[in-house]
This record gives structure tokens, sequence and C-alpha cells, in this order.
């Protein structure tokens, strides 16, 4: 027997190695989230204590990096469970096949929709476990010492006073910011949407890497006013910071979902874990002030906070009614573009509506009809979406975003296609620039 063990401890090695690993792995649940961690400790410590023996792995990423994630790894490889606010995410993994149905996890108490929005997915594949919300969260204490009012509308923070005081992150990093900047295009539509979506950028003083980045600054007082899902708004206020949050009439209640991954390692047990999310018990977590989530479930279960935001009602009086599908199927065209025109070419952006808003204010203490239209000119390069409504409709235009970018060919026009869309951008800035100053200039 020694002898035996003598000549192969290579293959006695492998084989523990194996059943080590194999055994680290059951029982335990990998959940992909882009949520932040005072929420996803939260749920990990209360749903461990229930169901002793099944650990929860939590794997951080924003949820455009979660799904190409997924998509890179084998079956057998993958996390158990997806779990993000971005319904648009699930339908491209839906689509890809990569989520599989567990009508067994559902809570029967969840109302069928927000709205006219359904809470689950029709198809069984994903299921709302919060509700959320797009608006804007200001510091009150920064707004009283620049006596900047109090705005209610995206359009608002186009206005001058706020240059410099508004902050959002990038939605090729947020899936959160890319939901808020799809319902501003889908309540305002395609043109106008980005026009608007422009004149606040050009006020931005940052664009931020992580999500987090855009609360954590209002909080603390950098940035004045931040575009944010409403969770990142209300926590902050319910954990006492000097913050504040609103519904704009366009915004949108859809949930955020969580779904069981095709091809996870542990199924069961990840089953478990999401039924617990969708359970009062895991829905009463949403309530802990540091979360401050709207949960699914009706208010009459739960132990609800005095004054928490009535979801029903701004689902009611939402102006628009998400849709999901549309948001999928030019998802990588608007990230793309919106990195292309603000995210890489922000100075710029910038430097044009600081050029233009010093114009406005000349010429209306001083009016010309020359600098006026040439004011009118400087807009229409420096908030003129590149790409039109009719090309985003394009089948063969949006099916190129969704091909594979390790493909050289591919790479090669996306490539190609982005340098085309930064190198117009920074054109049309320099333009707008040049002719507002022109227009100032006449206002003497």
């Amino acid at each position: 027997m020694v002898h035996s063990l003598r000549r192969t401890p290579r293959g006695l090695a492998i084989a523990l190695l194996a059943a080590a690993g194999a055994l680290a792995q059951a029982g335990t649940v990998t959940v992909i989230t882009s949520f932040p961690k005072d929420l996803t400790d939260a749920y990990k410590k209360a749903f461990e204590a229930a169901h002793p023996g099944i650990k929860i792995e939590v794997l951080n990423k924003n949820t455009t990096a979660s799904i190409a994630y997924i998509k890179e790894l084998p079956a057998g490889q993958r996390p158990d469970v997806m779990w993000a606010s971005a319904p648009d995410a699930f339908e491209v993994l839906a689509r890809d096949k990569l989520l599989t149905a567990a009508p067994e996890v559902k809570n029967p108490h969840t109302p069928a929709r927000i709205g006219n929005y359904p809470i689950n997915d029709p198809g069984g594949l994903y299921y709302g476990q919060a509700l959320a919300g797009y608006g804007l969260m200001w510091n009150t204490r920064y707004l009283q010492a620049h006596k900047l009012p109090v705005p209610k509308e995206w359009s608002d923070l186009a206005r001058p006073e706020y240059f410099g005081h508004v902050a959002i992150s990038s939605p090729s990093r947020s899936g959160t910011t890319h939901l808020t900047v799809e319902t501003l295009l889908q309540g305002e539509g395609w043109e106008k949407g980005w026009t608007q979506l422009l004149e606040i950028m050009g006020n931005a003083a940052a664009v931020t890497d992580r999500s987090f980045g855009v609360p954590d600054g209002v909080n603390s007082g950098q940035y004045g006013i931040g575009l944010v899902i409403d969770f990142f708004g209300l926590s902050a206020k319910y954990s006492g910071f000097p913050v504040e949050f609103a519904y704009p009439s366009v915004t949108a209640v859809v949930p955020a979902n969580i779904g069981l991954v095709t091809g996870g390692r542990n199924a069961e047990e990840a089953k478990k874990f999401i039924a617990y999310t969708l359970s009062a018990p895991g829905q009463q977590i949403l309530l802990d002030p540091k979360i401050s989530r709207l949960p699914i479930l009706p208010y009459a279960d739960l132990k609800v906070p005095v004054g928490y935001p009535d979801i029903q009602a701004v689902a009611k009086r939402a102006k628009v009614q998400f849709d999901s599908k549309l948001s999928e199927s030019r998802y990588q065209v608007v990230v793309s573009l919106f990195d292309q025109m603000v995210t890489f070419r922000l100075k710029e952006l910038q430097a044009a509506t600081r050029a233009i808003h010093e114009a406005e204010k000349r010429l209306k203490a001083k009016p010309n009809a020359q600098g006026s239209d040439l004011v009118k000119q400087a807009r229409g390069y420096a908030y003129s979406p590149l790409v039109g409504s009719d090309t985003v409709k394009n089948e063969q235009f949006l099916e190129l975003f969704r091909k594979n970018r390790r493909d050289v060919e591919v790479s090669k026009q996306l490539t190609g296609q982005e340098e085309m869309w930064a190198s117009k951008a920074r054109a049309n800035y320099a333009k707008a620039t040049e002719l507002a100053k022109q227009a100032a200039a006449l206002a003497k």
C-alpha cells in the first residue's frame, strides 16, 4: 500500500484537490450583483442564519460587467444568481438562454404589476425583488450655500445656474444609470431626449466610474445634485445625511430583479436564496435605513417607516411606461454613444456649454439678431445626438453592437464606429464653442 501511494502522489493530490473543491462548492450560492455591500451583507447574514449549512458568496460587479462575466464562463462554472436593478439586463441574459425558470420561488402575495409594468417576467425567467424609480437627489446645505433652487424636473438641470453642480455615473459602468438615461430617452423621445440629456451633461461636474460615486459625492457635499436611482437618495436621507430626493414627472417605476443563472453550480440552494429575498422577512430587510429600497410586497404585509414613499402612487403619475425590450434592443448603442459624447468628451462639452451660457447671458442684456442665430447654431452642434432616431431603429445597425467584441472583425467595426463618434463629438463641441464666443462678442 505504501509502495502504491509513493508511485501516485501526483494523481492522489489532484484527486484530493478536486474533492476539496467539490466540498467547498457544496452548499455555497454564488450571487453576482451590482448592489452595495450594506444590502448584500444584510441578506447574507440573515439568510445564512435562517439556512445553516448554506453559504452566500457575493461577486460585486457592475451590471454590464456581470452580463459579460456570465456569458464568458462555461456551464458548471457560472454564478448561481444574478441580482440587479436593470430589467433590460435580464432581457439580455434571457435572450441568450442564460436564465432558468424557477416558479417555486415566487411569493403568492406579490402583486402582478407596478402601474402597467409586470413585477415578474411574463416568461418566468426572473422575478421582481424590489421596486425602483429614478430621479434627483440633492444636498440641502450645498444648495443653500450656492443659492440654488431645488430642481423638480430633469429639464431644470439644463439651466445655467446649475453649471458645475451636477453629477452622474457612466451608463456603461452602471445599470441603474443606464436605466435613468433610457427613462429620459423613452419619456422625451430619442432626439429630444438626447438633446435634453446633453444639455444637462454640459452642466455636469463629473461622470463617476461607479454609480456609488454620485450619492457619496452628494452626501459629502462634493456635488450638489445627482441623477440616481431612488434608493441612493432615500438611504442617504434616512441615514441622516442632509439630502433630499424627488421623482420628476418623467420617471418610470420598474422592478429590480433576481434570477437563477443557467449553468450555475448549486441551483437548489440558489432557489432557496431567491425565495428568501422574496419572502416577508427578506422584504423587510429592504426597509433598513441604510438600504431604503422599495419592497414588492404590499406595505400591509410589512413594518414600513412613517412617511415612506408610496411607490404605487408614484407609478400611477409617472409619465413613462418603461419598455424593457426597447431598452434591451439598443442597450449597447446607448451606453457606447454616451461614453463617446459625454464620458470621454466631458471637458469639451463643458467648454461648449459654458460658452453658450455666457453668450446667452450677454445677449439677454444686449439683444443681437445675428448673435442669437449663432447661439442657435452652437446649440445644434453641442446638443444633437450623433445617431438619429431612424438609425437606432435599424436592426442591422443594432445587431453589430450585440455581437461578441472578441471577434476581431466585430471589434474592428465597433472601434471604427466609436472613433468616428468621438471625432465628430470633438469637432462639434469645438464648433459650438467657437460660434458661442462669436455670438458673445456681438453683444456689446
